[in-house]
């Protein structure tokens, strides 16, 4: 069925598509004997696949990365689709409007996708508010985690960049279970210097000060690129047990077009700059997690993100060390079967 759903919907743009699709689904979980079937059908519930990571207990560990919801407008929604967990953001502490359109892109023959979206957001304020709704109606209840993925606004200097990630980090604080530090986005300019070790130092130290004032201090994580150096994933590694981080986020999307079919070359020439996500990415993230478990171990746990598509995807990311999976560009092309799709997988294969 999703098939031919999905044939129809990517005759439209993607960002239409996108809201489309998510009305739909918001149409239909506001229906209850609708959401109670489709929570039975999507959602796969066996102890076999809950996982207890930096602190807190996930129902599974398939999640679904940031810049999907980034307002937190489908929490509901997603959990109906058995999502384990899901990352909300980018969020800046100022709303901004992102890039113009068009900004998204498809590269079907490689099942890919391309953006430029630009951290476009309804601000820290706005969306801290609708959590905090959440929170004290029925839905706060919910057993699935959410993670705040946090970055700068645009017009922020470099220099002062610290100063907007501790704004999204306060107001925050209370209403997700964990924190994504986002440095690694293309789309905003001059954003990837921020991942030098100097100017990362300041920015995670600055958070982690803060956070273990706290009475109970939230998971603080890194996103990082997939197009970093040896010697700079070196540094990362380094920093994260320095610091101390609780995890990483391995990885964010690509500006190599390395791998490209003839028309997805042909795409993504006339698409221009962008971040690449989807399967091209599918090799290199998990080079990336291997990389990153071999230099820091299991104290510092791993969230794949990167071409993950299938169950046997998620079983090679976590194979090579990583204790989560996240799930994006899969989700647009694989549809909402794809959660319960790798859960049964795993199962099948006894992954742990």
């Amino acid at each position: 069925m999703y098939p031919l759903l999905r044939q129809m919907l990517f005759k439209l743009s993607p960002e239409k598509a996108h809201h489309v699709s998510m009305s739909m689904l918001h149409t239909a979980c506001s229906i209850g004997p609708v959401r109670s079937a489709m929570r039975q059908m999507l959602t796969v519930t066996d102890k076999r696949l809950e996982k207890e990571v930096f602190g807190l207990r996930f129902r599974n560990p398939v999640g679904l990365g940031a810049g999907f919801d980034k307002n937190a407008s489908y929490l509901k929604e997603l959990e109906t689709l058995g999502f384990g967990f899901v990352e909300i953001g980018t969020i800046t502490p100022k709303a901004q409007p992102g890039n113009e359109q068009p900004r998204l892109f498809r590269l079907p023959a490689d099942k890919a996708l391309i953006n430029r979206m630009g951290f476009n957001n309804d601000g820290v304020e706005a969306i801290a508010q609708k959590l905090e709704k959440r929170l004290s109606s029925k839905a706060g209840s919910s057993s699935m985690i959410i993670g705040g993925n946090i970055g700068k606004n645009k017009v922020t200097a470099n220099e002062e960049a610290w100063r907007d990630y501790e704004i999204c980090f306060r107001r925050l604080f209370d209403v997700v279970d964990y924190f994504v530090v986002n440095v690694s986005s293309p789309n905003t300019p001059g954003l990837r210097e921020l991942q030098e070790k100097e100017a990362l130092r300041k920015i995670l130290s600055q958070l982690q000060e803060i956070n273990q004032g706290k009475n109970n201090p939230k998971p603080l994580l890194l996103k990082i690129a997939p197009d970093l150096t040896e010697g700079q994933l070196a540094d990362i590694a380094s920093l994260a047990t320095e610091i101390p981080l609780s995890g990483l986020v391995a990885t964010n999307t690509t500006i190599s077009r390395e791998g490209l079919t003839a028309p997805s070359q042909q795409k993504s020439a006339a698409a221009g700059a962008g971040g690449l996500s989807g399967k091209p990415l599918t090799a290199r993230a998990t080079e990336i997690v291997s990389y990153l478990h071999r230099s820091i171990g299991s104290n510092i746990p791993i969230i794949a993100s990167g071409g993950i598509f299938t169950g046997n995807d998620a079983k090679e990311k976590l194979d090579a060390g990583a204790e989560l999976v996240q799930v994006w560009t899969g989700f647009i092309y694989e549809g909402p079967f794809i959660t319960s799709n790798i859960c049964k997988h795993l199962l099948h294969n006894n992954v742990k």
